[in-house]
């Protein structure tokens, strides 16, 4: 049963999906191009759980340009699109021991020579910055057990803070509507449809000798016919490419977000000399990849573990957060550095999952016959989303560079599979 027609099928309503989407349509405004997503409305898989943080401090290049980008846009749709995206240039800041410092020095001297605003802050300015920030561990038995590294300095980044993931996501589909663009929700895309270029009406087709392509998907409401597909789902993209023989670069892993609301932390938000809101940047601690940030429409702050080895990657419907994972994990490195979150337990707590890329931590976008594969963002999807829609878009006219918001160039093929051309990011959180 045909359910539909349609010039250009996206399958995913995440940020990733309908920022390609609106560019799909922009730049071709006399195509159907119709969104599909099985959940009830716009960003409600990991977009929504995301912590929002956005950064353009990165060591690789080509990250660096899909961010950076990406930040000016959001500030465009804030400031002259009229979409409050509740963004906050609050800053990032990575506390780093002279060792690990040294590890990134090379790195971090490029970052400061492309003029990306970033400074490097002494151990004793940072104690002047940031009341109750412990430094060092001499004499202290646990922390050693623990293995704390002391804080020596921290490498800041000024353009960088935070957005609300679901306002931003939107803004898109508000934009794509807007354009003409056409959304189906409550649809859930079961496979993808693959049928040999000449259909010789033969039982059994497609067979090995045969061309063949991509004409659309099945779905829980009837089959879509589309001259492009586009698969934008995140972690769920192996279900539908595994069974067509496609890779998609990238395995799902559960990251979790603790939220906290208490007087105790209010010194957190009387720091000087980081941002207009006189409160601590996005923060990473030496240890652990752990890094909280204040949420300021909330009064809250979110906490969450960049957790590597040791956590499985595995695919999960409903991802739920672990209470002892922060109790008894997080939270022992956490008061060490920040002695104000003692016995400061998590108001609300939830989980999401990251598609990872664990070659160089780039996002994917790559394509056979009447398909385009967009994802492996690596948790970076939000900050990168605006210049990975322009991207897909380019790809799918055939361009060879996409331009980005600003007039920058970026090479289409850069981020494909048999062409690439990419840095691999050093600066991983």
């Amino acid at each position: 049963m045909i359910q539909m027609e349609c010039d250009i099928l996206v399958v995913g309503a995440g940020v990733l999906g309908l920022s390609s989407a609106y560019y799909l349509k922009k730049g071709n405004p006399e195509k159907s191009v119709v969104v599909v997503d099985r959940l009830g409305g716009p960003g409600q898989g990991n977009s929504a759980k995301s912590e929002g943080g956005y950064r353009n401090l990165f060591t690789s290049e080509s990250n660096y340009l899909l961010a950076d980008s990406t930040i000016d846009f959001m500030h465009h749709m804030e400031d002259d699109m009229g979409h409050d995206l509740k963004l906050s240039e609050m800053g990032y800041l990575f506390l780093y021991s002279e060792e690990q410092y040294a590890r990134y020095r090379g790195a971090l001297k490029r970052i400061e020579e492309r003029g990306s605003e970033t400074r490097i802050i002494g151990k004793e300015e940072l104690k002047g910055m940031i009341p109750g920030l412990v430094t060092d561990f001499e004499g202290d038995e646990e922390a050693e057990l623990l293995g704390l590294e002391p804080v020596d300095m921290g490498v800041f980044g000024a353009k960088c803070g935070g957005v609300d993931a679901d306002a931003l996501v939107r803004a898109y589909e508000s934009e794509f509507l807007k354009a003409g663009g056409e959304t189906r929700y409550g649809t859930e895309v079961e496979e993808l449809i693959i049928k040999p270029v000449e259909e010789l009406e033969i039982p059994g087709e497609p067979f090995v000798w045969q061309d063949v392509h991509i004409t659309g998907v099945k779905t829980s409401k009837g089959d879509i016919e589309a001259e492009t597909t586009v698969v934008a789902t995140g972690v769920w993209s192996e279900k539908l490419l595994d069974p067509v023989g496609l890779d998609s670069y990238m395995r799902p892993k559960k990251r979790q977000i603790f939220a906290f609301k208490d007087s105790r932390l209010s010194s957190l938000l009387e720091v000087k000399g980081f941002n207009s809101y006189g409160a601590i940047p996005l923060t990473i601690l030496p240890k652990a990849a752990i890094l909280f940030r204040p949420e300021f429409s909330e009064g809250t702050f979110w906490l969450a573990c960049a957790d590597d080895l040791g956590r499985a990657f595995g695919l999960e419907d409903e991802p739920e957060a672990e209470e002892d994972y922060y109790t008894n994990n997080v939270y022992h490195v956490l008061v060490k550095y920040f002695p104000c979150f003692e016995d400061v337990r998590p108001v609300n707590m939830w989980a999401g999952q990251y598609a990872i890329n664990s070659f160089d931590s780039l996002p994917v976008v790559t394509g056979e016959e009447g398909l385009i594969y967009v994802g492996a963002a690596s948790g970076s999807g939000i900050m990168k989303c605006d210049a990975i829609g322009r991207i897909v878009a380019a790809k799918y006219a055939g361009e060879e560079g996409a331009e980005l918001y600003g007039g920058r160039r970026f090479k289409v093929a850069d981020l494909g599979i048999s062409e690439r051309n990419v840095e691999r990011e050093t600066l991983i959180i």
